[in-house]
């Protein structure tokens, strides 16, 4: 069966007006558009073509069409028209230690100092849309961010002798500005809205555009320890458990597991908790990790991720058809152009036009992709 999918944008404050807008055809919008979720998340699921709710719709019928609970993975189409909060996300075990711990400890799912509101983890894969999506990702290498310290002069020398010590570990200086280090993070914010550096230029605009919306926050320092990523159309960044990361501007299609595990280091009103961030963060150095999709066969590519819970591919749709093998629920999203979709078993069709969604239930056994356009396609990992 093909199941049309249909949900309202998320209006989170850093969404854009005109992103998803331009994407679906329509004048932009009155208020931010941030996210659009395709999946069954009990957070926001997806509505069916007769009103259920995807969650519910799996929980009645979808034994009969072969699938046999939630979904793993949920997918997104992401506006960002300034920066998401820095954050990072647990591994698969410690979400289940932390979400014991505070069930056992009483505390409401929904409650605003609730930090693990579900038992699972949350690596996730964006690929850009735009012409260029921007985003924070990882540490960089510690001789850079030391290069880039020393370029602010004395406003940053208390960092740049904690970063100067042989054996400088970049998350006790990352919990030390969050919990402690707030008057060291005004100055060193200072030196970086009026430094100027060759190697480093965009790095300090950065900080000058985040101090302009969240000033004095301390995670504009987070901001210059971490790699500043532009993605072009097409390319992937993948966020394994306990990489920090923060979105900057951009659209992009967003799959993820299926969990709402956020812990925040900045750029944000909401909680941070600068321990249990800690506790998760993985604090080794590195370049970030950009995903190129590998061509399957003609009209087919994939962007492959170390994870079972969900894998992603692009489809270019084709006037004599691109057939996609599918093993497992999937949905699939389109991105430009109007493809046409139809069950392999079934034969059923159903046109997409851009922001559109179907899930495609296991006992079709895949989609035959017809006419002209790109749709993104989700299902669980191999």
């Amino acid at each position: 069966m093909l199941i049309p999918l249909a949900n309202e944008p998320r209006d989170y404050a850093w969404g854009s007006t005109s992103l998803l807008a331009d994407l679906e055809g329509r004048e932009p919008a009155d208020h931010p558009e941030a996210e659009v979720w395709f999946g069954d998340h009990p957070g926001d699921p997806a509505e069916t073509w007769d009103g259920r709710t995807l969650d519910r719709w799996i929980a009645d019928d979808g034994a009969a069409s072969g699938i046999d609970g939630p979904l793993p993975y949920l997918l997104k189409l992401l506006a960002a028209a300034s920066a998401l909060s820095i954050q990072a996300h647990p591994s698969k075990a410690q979400a289940e230690a932390g979400f014991a711990r505070e069930e056992a400890a009483g505390i409401p799912r929904d409650a605003a100092e609730r930090t693990y509101r579900d038992d699972n983890h949350k690596p996730e894969l964006i690929v850009a849309l735009s012409e260029t999506f921007r985003a924070l990702a990882g540490l960089r290498e510690l001789d850079a961010t030391r290069r880039l310290i020393a370029a602010l002069g004395p406003g940053a020398a208390p960092l740049a002798e904690r970063l100067a010590e042989p054996d400088a570990s970049l998350s006790a200086v990352i919990g030390w500005l969050l919990s402690d280090g707030a008057d060291v993070a005004r100055d060193v914010i200072a030196a970086a809205v009026a430094g100027e550096s060759d190697e480093f230029a965009a790095e300090l605009e950065l900080a000058r555009t985040l101090d302009a919306g969240f000033s004095g926050d301390p995670g504009i320092v987070v901001a210059l320890l971490m790699n500043l990523v532009t993605l072009r159309r097409g390319e992937g960044l993948f966020v394994p458990a306990g990489v920090l990361h923060a979105y900057l501007d951009g659209l992009g299609v967003e799959l993820m597991a299926a969990s709402d595990n956020v812990l925040r280091g900045g750029l944000t009103p909401k909680q941070v908790d600068a321990s249990e961030l800690v506790s998760v963060l993985d604090p080794t150095p590195g370049v970030p990790p950009v995903i190129h999709a590998r061509t399957l066969g003609r009209g087919i590519r994939q962007y492959d991720v170390p994870v079972e819970d969900f894998a992603l591919l692009a489809v270019t749709a084709a006037a004599d058809g691109v057939d996609v093998t599918l093993a497992g629920p999937a949905i699939a999203v389109a991105t430009d152009g109007a493809p046409e979709v139809a069950g392999l078993a079934s034969g059923s069709a159903s046109v997409l036009v851009p922001g559109a969604a179907v899930l495609v239930t296991p006992d079709e056994g895949g989609l035959r992709v017809t006419g002209e356009g790109e749709l993104f396609i989700a299902l669980p990992g191999r």
